[in-house]
């Protein structure tokens, strides 16, 4: 059994470190042909439409956890871009990430990942502009953060590594934390165990998962090796996917620096809304 264990987390570590240099020098490449400035200028707009389809493209160009979010919504705030605008950014930037979404259509699957990317980046949409309409933007508080500067820079190839390199420092061992966790439910926990308990059967799982993953904090890298052994081991997608989206969504450690720079009720917002698109993106998949 632990060899069985030590030979899968061997093939999940090789195929994921090699996907995740590989996808990750490309992506550090093309980013220098992304405009930031005319993106910015776009995120300000008058036309709202189109001030949210940017910030969706500027959560999907830059690849952060829910915590380091944090610092880039207090600079957009500073700005004085639009409330809606922001929350768009904060709640689709942890879970929108390209060099994992990446990973995900290879891991998962093309459609998983396609329906994966759609759902949330609308729900990102609808909880940003409600949350603007039910007035909320009265509960930022005015604060000014440190840590966050902006840079103009030019990626070439030697750029490139150096940034793949740093992201790996950041972002890697989460991926090897979930190669080794689903390791073990491959070679520990039986199959059939795991296909009767958390069957497609079991819909009331979807809003359990919801609500257990946001204070667990597993980065969405670290629940792709885990998701892909738990799906093939026969758990329904639907909790799966909730799991995952509230996981990487909303943290403990996010809420605490989002108590710095929102009021109370909007903290609860924000947790609900994140237990929501999750909740309700599970049911999507469990209906698909």
């Amino acid at each position: 059994m632990w060899m069985e264990t030590l030979k899968s987390f061997l093939s999940i570590a090789l195929e994921l470190t090699v996907l995740f240099v590989v996808i990750s020098f490309v992506i550090n490449l093309l980013q220098s042909y992304i405009p930031y400035e005319k993106v910015e200028k776009y995120l300000g707009g008058k036309n709202k439409g189109l001030a949210a389809l940017f910030a969706l493209i500027f959560a999907f160009v830059t690849p952060f956890c829910s915590c380091s979010t944090i610092p880039v919504v207090v600079n957009m705030l500073k700005k004085k871009m639009p409330f809606s605008i922001v929350m768009i950014f904060l709640f689709s930037s942890p879970v929108l990430d390209p060099t994992i979404i990446t990973i995900m259509g290879v891991v998962l699957g093309w459609k998983v990942t396609i329906l994966y990317t759609i759902t949330t980046a609308v729900f990102s949409v609808i909880i940003g502009f409600t949350l603007a309409a039910l007035g909320f933007e009265k509960s930022v508080k005015n604060v000014v953060m440190k840590g966050y500067e902006e840079e103009n820079k030019k990626f070439n190839v030697k750029a490139a590594l150096r940034e793949t390199l740093d992201l790996m420092k950041s972002v890697y061992p989460y991926l090897i934390i979930g190669a080794a966790i689903g390791a073990v439910i491959h070679g520990m926990v039986p199959t059939n165990w795991i296909a009767s308990t958390f069957g497609s059967d079991n819909w009331w799982l979807i809003p359990i998962a919801a609500i257990v993953g946001i204070p667990l904090y597993i980065r969405l890298s670290s629940m792709i090796p885990i998701s892909q052994v738990l799906i093939g081991k026969g758990m329904a997608l639907g909790p799966v996917m909730a799991l995952m989206i509230s996981s990487a969504g909303a943290s403990l450690p996010e809420l605490i620096l989002l108590k710095s720079i929102f009021k109370k009720e909007l903290v609860i917002m924000f947790v609900l809304s994140v237990m929501a698109m999750s909740t309700i993106s599970g049911f999507i998949f469990y209906l698909v």
